[in-house]
C-alpha cells in the first residue's frame, strides 16, 4: 500500500539531548549516531547516508531555527522492539528531505498482524515534533505507522511520499494475508498544521485545530480519517481539499468511540476531493467505533460537517456502501450542507439519527 498518517506513540530511545553550550555559527554533519551530539550544536545540520543500528532511535533535538538537509539514504537495522526509529524536535525548523529514502525495513517485521500481535514492530517510524516546514521526505517500508506528527507550533508538511506497497502481498510470515498492516501514513495530533502534496495510505487526525490536508494522493488503506475519537478530545476547523483517494476501504471517515464522552468534532469541510474504487464505505460517519454501524454512543458532539464550495465526487464498488451515517441520539448537530457531495456506483447506506444533512440524496 502507498501509505500516509497514524496516532502519536512515543517510546524512549537513544537521546541526542545535550546540555552543553550550543552555537549556531557552524555546520554540523551526521554520518553515524556518534556524530549527533556535536552536530546539533549548529543551526545547519547535514545528514549523510548511513545505517542506524538496530534497536536505537535516531533522535535530533534541534536548536530553534535549524535547517536540516538529508543528503543520502537512511536505513535502519532490523530488530523486534517498540521504537520509534526516528524522532525530531524543535521550533521553526526547515527540514529538507531532498527525496532521499528512509528505509524502515518493513519486510522483516510484516506478518499480517499489525501492531497488536505478532512480532513487535517499532512505531512510529518517523516522529515529527517540530514547527516550521517538512519537505520532500521519502519513506519506504515502514514497519507500522509511518508518521506521527505533534507540532508545537505552525507546521507545513509538503511533498512527502510513503511507499509501503511491498506490504500489499503475502510473505512467509503472513499466512497468505497481505503482510503489511497498520502501516498508516499520518497520525496527526496538533494545531495549525498544513499537509499538502502527500502520497500515502493516508491520514488519521487524532486531535487538534486548524488542520489542512490538501492536494494529496492516497492509495490503498483506509483513506482520510478523523478519529477514532476517545474521551476529552476536540477536533475543530479541519479543511480536507483537493485530495485523490484510490482503491481504499474507506474514502472519508469520521469515527468516534461508542464509549467516548466530553469530546467534539466540529467545523470540518470537504472541498473538491475525488475518490474512486472505494471497497467498503465511501463516506462513513459513525459513533459506534470500533463497529461501523453498531449501536452508537452520544458522548461526542459532531457538528457542522460540510461538503460544499467545490464538488467532492466518489465512486464506490458495487458491493460497497456509498454513504452511511450512524449518529447517537441528539449528538449530530449544526449545519451539514452536503450539496457538494456526489456519490455513485455502490449501495445506498443508512442515515441514522441525523436530520440535519441538507442538499444530498443517494
Amino acid at each position: 500500500m502507498l501509505h500516509l498518517l497514524a496516532l502519536c506513540l512515543l517510546v524512549a530511545g537513544i537521546s541526542a539531548v545535550t546540555t552543553s553550550t550550543r552555537s549556531s555559527s557552524c555546520i554540523g554533519t551526521i554520518s553515524s549516531l556518534d556524530d549527533v551530539s556535536s552536530a546539533i550544536q549548529c543551526t545547519t545540520v547535514n545528514i549523510n547516508a548511513f545505517t542506524v543500528p538496530a534497536g536505537q532511535t535516531f533522535e535530533l533535538e534541534l536548536l530553534d531555527g535549524t535547517t536540516v538537509n538529508i543528503l543520502g539514504e537512511i536505513q535502519f537495522g532490523n530488530m523486534s522492539w517498540a521504537g520509534p526509529l526516528f524522532q525530531v524536535t524543535g521550533n521553526d525548523i526547515t527540514f529538507n528531505g531532498n527525496n532521499q529514502k528512509w528505509d524502515g525495513g518493513g519486510p522483516f517485521y510484516w506478518d499480517g498482524q499489525g501492531v497488536g500481535a505478532g512480532i513487535t514492530k517499532p512505531h512510529p517510524m518517523m516522529g515529527i515534533y517540530i514547527s516550521g516546514t517538512l519537505n520532500d521526505v521519502y519513506v519506504v517500508n515502514s514497519p507500522a505507522q509511518a508518521f506521527s506528527i505533534g507540532n508545537p507550533g505552525p507546521l507545513t508538511v509538503s511533498g512527502v511520499t510513503v511507499d509501503d506497497s511491498q506490504g500489499n502481498y503475502p510473505n512467509a510470515q503472513s499466512n497468505n494475508q497481505a503482510a503489511g498492516r497498520n502501516t498508516d501514513g499520518f497520525d496527526v495530533g496538533g494545531n495549525n498544521l498544513i499537509v499538502q502534496n502527500w502520497f500515502d495510505d493516508c491520514l488519521a487526525i487524532g486531535w487538534g485545530t486548524n488542520i489542512t490536508f490538501s492536494d494529496n494522493y492516497c492509495e490503498g488503506g483506509h483513506g482520510i480519517s478523523i478519529g477514532s475519537i476517545s474521551s476529552n478530545v476536540v477536533i475543530s476547523d479541519v479543511e480536507i481539499s483537493g485530495n485523490t483517494v484510490v482503491n481504499s476501504a474507506y474514502s472519508f471517515r469520521i469515527k468516534t468511540d461508542t464509549s467516548a464522552t466530553n469530546s467534539a468534532v466540529q467545523q470540518v469541510t470537504y472541498t473538491a476531493n475525488t475518490a474512486t474504487n472505494c471497497t467498503y464505505f465511501g463516506v462513513l460517519i459513525t459513533q459506534s467505533y470500533p463497529s461501523n454501524m453498531g449501536t452508537p454512543g452520544n458522548g461526542v458532539t459532531i457538528s457542522d460537517i460540510n461538503f460544499n464550495s467545490g464538488t467532492t465526487s466518489l465512486t464506490a464498488n458495487s458491493d460497497a456502501y456509498m454513504v452511511s451515517v450512524n449518529c447517537g441520539v441528539g449528538s449530530c448537530t449544526g449545519n451539514w450542507d452536503w450539496s457538494g457531495l456526489e456519490a455513485s456506483g455502490g449501495k445506498v447506506g443508512s442515515i441514522i439519527n441525523n436530520n440535519v444533512i441538507t442538499g444530498f440524496t443517494q
